[in-house]
C-alpha cells in the first residue's frame, strides 16, 4: 500500500476518474486516492481487468464503478457526474501479448478514448486534469541511456508491438494539443517496468512469468541470450508518484518518466529471483533457464532517467528490488 501523501493533501473531497481501475496500476491507484479521502469513479471493460482486483475496495462508501468502454464517447458514462477534479487515463492492456491479442481495443484505447476523455473534460469540466498513462515503449529499442523526456524514441511504427507503443504515442500528441491549444491541465507519465501485488502472471512480461516459475519450481525462460536490460518499479513507489504528479501544481503539459533506473539484466533479474524465492545464492551455471527466440522488436537496454522527477516532484523509489520481489512473491504464495 503506497503511504499516504503528507502535506496537503490534494485528493481530499476531491473526484477522481480512473479508467483501467480493474487493472494491476489501476486498481492501486483507486485504493491509494481512498485512503488519501477522494471520491472515486472507476471505469473499466475487464478486456485485461479482473473484478478480483477491485475486492478489497469495491464496497468503499465513495467508490463507485462503471463497466464501459473508453473508446466511445465519454458522455455514455460520465454524463451525470456533477463534479470531477482529475481524470487519470489508465485504460489499455500493457503487456505484449495482451494487446497483441487485442491490436484494436488497444489503439482505440489510447487515441480515441483519449481524445474523447479531454473532448468530454473541455466541455464539461475545464478545469479538471488529465493524467495519460504513456510508456517506456515510446522509446522503443533506444538508442539513447539512459532514456530521458527529451529522447524522441527509436520505435518500429508497423512492428508487431506498434498497436501499444505507437497508440500511446499518438496519446501524447492529443494531450499537447489540448494542453497547448484548448487550455486543458493535461500531463503524461512514461512509465516504465512495474511489478508488485495483483499484476497478472499470464500477462506475459519478466517478472510475473519468472513468478509464476519460480513458484512452480520450474527453469525460468530466458529470450535471447539474457543480456538485455530491464529496470523494475515496485508498485508502491509508481503510485507515489503518480499521484505527486498529478497533485503538483504548475506542471500542466509535462511529462516525466517514473520508473526505477537500478538496471539489470534478464540473467541478473532471473539469479535474484531465484535467491529470493529459495533463500539461498545460486551462480548463473546452476540456475534453471529455459532458453527462447528473442520475439521481434523486443528493447535490449531500458532505464529511466528520473532526474525531472526528482527536480520537480522531489520522487525517487525508495523499495529495493530484492524487498519487492519478496513481498510479491509472499502475496502470490498467500493465495
Amino acid at each position: 500500500m503506497t503511504p499516504i501523501m503528507q502535506s496537503q493533501n490534494w485528493f481530499h473531497n476531491k473526484t477522481v476518474v480512473v479508467t483501467g481501475a480493474a487493472g494491476f496500476i489501476g486498481s492501486h491507484l483507486c485504493e491509494t486516492l481512498l485512503h488519501n479521502e477522494a471520491r472515486v469513479i472507476g471505469v473499466d471493460n475487464f478486456i485485461t481487468g479482473s473484478r478480483q482486483n477491485l475486492s478489497g475496495f469495491e464496497t468503499h462508501e465513495h467508490f463507485t464503478f462503471l463497466e464501459a468502454d473508453v473508446s466511445g464517447p465519454a458522455e455514455k458514462y460520465l454524463a451525470d457526474m456533477e463534479q470531477l477534479d482529475a481524470v487519470l487515463h489508465f485504460a489499455s492492456p500493457a503487456s505484449p501479448p495482451l494487446y497483441q491479442a487485442e491490436p484494436v481495443a488497444t489503439y482505440l484505447a489510447n487515441s480515441i478514448g483519449t481524445h474523447h476523455l479531454l473532448s468530454f473534460l473541455k466541455e464539461h469540466h475545464p478545469q479538471a486534469r488529465f493524467l495519460f498513462a504513456s510508456t517506456s515503449e515510446v522509446y522503443g529499442d533506444p538508442q539513447q541511456h539512459p532514456q530521458a523526456e527529451t529522447y524522441w524514441g527509436n520505435v518500429n511504427p508497423n512492428g508487431e508491438r506498434s498497436c501499444y507503443d505507437e497508440s500511446k504515442r499518438l496519446g501524447e500528441t492529443i494531450c499537447g494539443v489540448f494542453a497547448r491549444d484548448l487550455g486543458i491541465d493535461a500531463r503524461v507519465v512514461r512509465i516504465f517496468n512495474t511489478y508488485g501485488p495483483r499484476i497478472d502472471l499470464d500477462d506475459g512480461r519478466i517478472i510475473p512469468s519468472f513468478i509464476k516459475q519460480a513458484l512452480a519450481e520450474k527453469p525460468f525462460t530466458i529470450y535471447g541470450d539474457g543480456s538485455q536490460t530491464r529496470s523494475y518499479c515496485y508498485v508502491d513507489d509508481l503510485v507515489h508518484g503518480i499521484l505527486l504528479f498529478l497533485a503538483k501544481e504548475d506542471l500542466a503539459g509535462e511529462t516525466i518518466n517514473l520508473g526505477n533506473p537500478d538496471e539489470h539484466t534478464v540473467l541478473e533479474t532471473a539469479q535474484i529471483m531465484h535467491a529470493v524465492a529459495t533463500g539461498r545464492e545460486t551462480s548463473l551455471e546452476d540456475l534453471p533457464l529455459l532458453h527462447q527466440t528473442l520475439p521481434s522488436d523486443d528493447p535490449t537496454r531500458r532505464q529511466p532517467d528520473i532526474i525531472k522527477a526528482r527536480q520537480l516532484l522531489g520522487w525517487e523509489p525508495t523499495i529495493s528490488f530484492e524487498e519487492g520481489l519478496g513481498r510479491t512473491l509472499k502475496y502470490y504464495q498467500s493465495r
